[in-house]
């Protein structure tokens, strides 16, 4: 068995562009994981194997790895930055222990940055801080820990401060050893040297003042030691009665207290691409993040979802709890990945899956380093590794011994906000689509896929335009699926507006009984919501009970096809108030027929009107841009409710028309610099606007 006490379980996350998978690469290099380093930029980078990621030089899905560094075992996820993927993020950290939140020295902290920071404070993740980038022009290391200060409301610890500025940019200072790490060769990262911090005045363009480097680095190593004491009272009172008699090792365990409390983030600088800085923060996952058994443990939960007050503790010899965290399809088949939280497993053991109530029996286990693996026999509490042969596993399941059942907290994921319609080429690609679809939803719980009832269109769901365009990009080159892409219909729908009194006769005669029905009734306007209602107010059996339901039928059956641009008729009611018939030619059919017949008469006389559906908004959005927001939402004809002060964000609580708002989320983000999010869902339906109608009428 591994020791709990050596596994560091960390994410990677940052805003695109941060480094985040260039600094994977650099810790996979130093770990001897791999011993060439591939670029983003030139589509080689390890964690990102998809063609779309090489493509885009985005990372698009989270990729699992595992290293080892000093006898500790690193189980390493690089998550996706770009907004549309923020699922990846959420469903990582909640499995992790801890996590290295990368920001770029020039761009400071960025709108990705700060909703990966707000996830990571849900799921109270420890966290150490990289400031990427350094040889950057306009990097500036103290300007992003100001940032970190005042938009994330978090507490930086600085461990390290850079020497020289961008392209003059050679190491770093090391606060707490009072030490210089500078490196000669950028394209090697062992070709550091540690020494004494020169006695050099910081450029001017970081600190204002003629500071020098080794009057900042004694400034940071107090702050440091003020910060760091606090968190042990023993150590704090040594240090009242003697400052000098501190060590090192005491400050360390003081600094790894803070850091897994969330009390602090040690921050460091470096720069990825050249090869500098990234073993410190290494050292730090090591010093300072904590091991699986140093975590709150997972709570479990009834099958409601409501807490027992029992909790999963990470124990390589109690019962099993793992939670599956990811599905992800390749040639081989469907891997499950998943986090154990306490027991062990073996290949071959059965297991228990207490959301469905089925048993499963594991086929393979393996590790995985991005896409490639390899295989284990067995794997215990602390461990990430991904299963093979699951068949009925889905993201958020929670896998445990049949003797010892349990649920683990589920994952909550977001809802959808934008949709397009495919339509699939060929009938090759409609029979394949069914299948590649299911998968797709198997692997990712942010993507939705329904069918329009009316239209027939398949609709597909997700968190962004970016999102949609890779999901249709898989389903060409993956499944080998081509689809024409389309907005989705807007499902309209019609009422009316008067009540009218009408007559309706229906005679057929063809040799033989023939038939016959006359029908008097009203058709009168009902409130929204009410749908259609039927009442027959015949007396006297001018009309037979029998045929009433015929009547009642007629009409239910005609409204799907409405009267001004074939969209289902709502909210009115028909009264039959009187008619005749005839002892042979009268029947079911004909009463029916008649109805039908009386629809399309009468209704296009009782001012029919289009109704379109109206959303209910809930929009999130920096206080800075909320003017624009509220703006836009006008244009879009919609109206604002409320709005809601939440720490640094608004949120606007609107109404506005489905067919105004496709494309929305894109302008949301170009409004507020990517920081914007919303929901959406029905409210009702409303009467729309005359010249919206007209042109919705003239295109059936």
């Amino acid at each position: 068995m591994n020791e709990l006490a050596k596994y560091r379980n960390i994410g990677i996350f940052a805003h695109v562009d941060a480094g985040k998978t260039t600094t994977t690469e650099r810790i996979l290099k130093l770990t001897g994981k791999i011993h060439k380093i591939g670029e983003v930029h030139d589509g080689a980078a390890t964690t990102d194997f998809m063609e779309q990621e090489q493509e885009r030089g985005i990372t698009i899905q989270s990729a699992a790895t595992t290293c080892y560094w000093k006898d500790y075992q690193f189980n390493i996820i690089d998550t996706p930055g770009h907004v549309d993927f923020t699922i990846e993020v959420y469903r990582s950290l909640k499995v992790l222990d801890g996590g290295i939140g990368v920001f770029c020295a020039s761009g400071g902290v960025e709108p990705q940055s700060e909703t990966n920071w707000r996830y990571a404070n849900d799921s109270e993740v420890a966290r150490i801080i990289y400031i990427n980038k350094m040889d950057r022009v306009g990097a500036d290391f103290h300007g992003v820990v100001a940032q970190i200060k005042t938009r994330l409301g978090a507490k930086p610890l600085i461990m390290t401060i850079p020497i020289g500025v961008e392209d003059t940019f050679i190491g770093v200072v090391d606060i707490l050893n009072q030490t210089a790490r500078t490196w000669s060769d950028p394209a090697d990262p062992m070709s550091y040297t540690d020494g004494p911090i020169p006695d050099e005045v910081i450029p001017n363009d970081q600190i204002a003042t003629k500071t020098t480097y080794i009057e900042a680095a004694k400034h940071y190593y107090e702050r440091l030691v003020e910060t760091a004491v606090e968190m042990d009272d023993e150590v704090m009172m040594q240090w009242f009665d003697d400052p000098a008699s501190i060590t090192i090792d005491q400050l360390k365990m003081c600094i790894r207290k803070g850091t897994i409390s969330n009390d602090f983030f040690p921050t460091y600088c470096g720069s990825s691409f050249k090869n500098k800085g990234v073993q410190l923060v290494m050292d730090a996952v090591v010093d300072y993040l904590p091991n699986p058994t140093e975590v709150d443990p997972q709570p479990l939960v009834d099958e409601t979802g409501v807490e027992t007050g029992e909790v999963a503790t990470v124990d390589a010899d109690g019962p099993l709890r793992a939670l599956a965290f990811k599905i992800m399809e390749d040639k081989y088949g469907a891997l499950t990945f998943t986090r154990i939280y306490s027991g062990s497993l073996k290949k071959g053991d059965s297991i228990y899956n207490s959301t469905t109530g089925k048993t499963e029996r594991i086929g393979r286990i393996v590790e995985m380093h991005a896409d490639s693996r390899e295989e284990v026999d067995s794997a215990q509490a602390g461990d990430i590794i991904a299963l093979l042969g699951m068949k009925n596993v889905q993201t958020g399941h929670t896998l445990c011994d049949k003797k010892n059942p349990a649920i683990l907290e589920p994952m909550v994921f977001p809802d959808p906000v934008i949709s397009i319609a495919i339509e699939p080429k060929t009938q090759s690609d409609m029979d394949k689509l069914g299948s590649a679809i299911g998968k797709m939803v198997q692997e990712d719980p942010s993507f939705h896929v329904e069918t329009d009832q009316e239209s027939g269109q398949t609709i597909l769901k997700g968190m962004g335009e970016l999102h949609l365009d890779v999901k249709c990009d898989i389903l060409k080159r993956t499944y080998g699926v081509e689809v024409s892409v389309g907005k989705p219909q807007v499902a309209y729908r019609e009422t009316i507006t008067k009540t009218v009194n009408d007559r309706y006769v229906h005679k057929k005669q063809t040799g033989g009984a023939g038939q016959f029905a006359d029908i008097e009734y009203t058709v009168a306007p009902l409130q929204a919501g009410e749908g259609f209602q039927f009442e027959s107010k015949v007396t006297g059996g001018r009309v037979p009970r029998e045929f009433w339901a015929s009547v009642e039928k007629g009409f239910a059956t005609s409204n799907p096809g409405g009267i001004l641009a074939s969209y289902p008729m709502l909210d009115y009611k028909v009264t039959l108030t009187d008619g005749s018939f005839h002892a042979v030619d009268s029947s079911a059919v004909a009463f029916e027929l008649a109805a039908r017949g009386a629809f399309r008469q009468t209704l296009p006389k009782a001012s029919p009107q289009l109704l379109e559906p109206i959303m209910k908004l809930d929009v999130t959005c920096p206080t800075d841009k909320v003017g624009d927001v509220i703006g836009d939402i006008n244009r879009r004809r919609g109206i604002i409710h409320n709005q809601e002060m939440t720490g640094t964000v608004v949120r606007v609580y609107a109404e506005a028309p489905l067919g105004e708002m496709f494309g929305y989320i894109g302008d949301l983000r170009s409004q507020t610099s990517g920081r914007g999010q919303f929901s959406m869902e029905f409210s009702h339906y409303a009467p729309c606007p005359t010249h919206i109608a007209e042109v919705i009428t003239k295109k059936i």
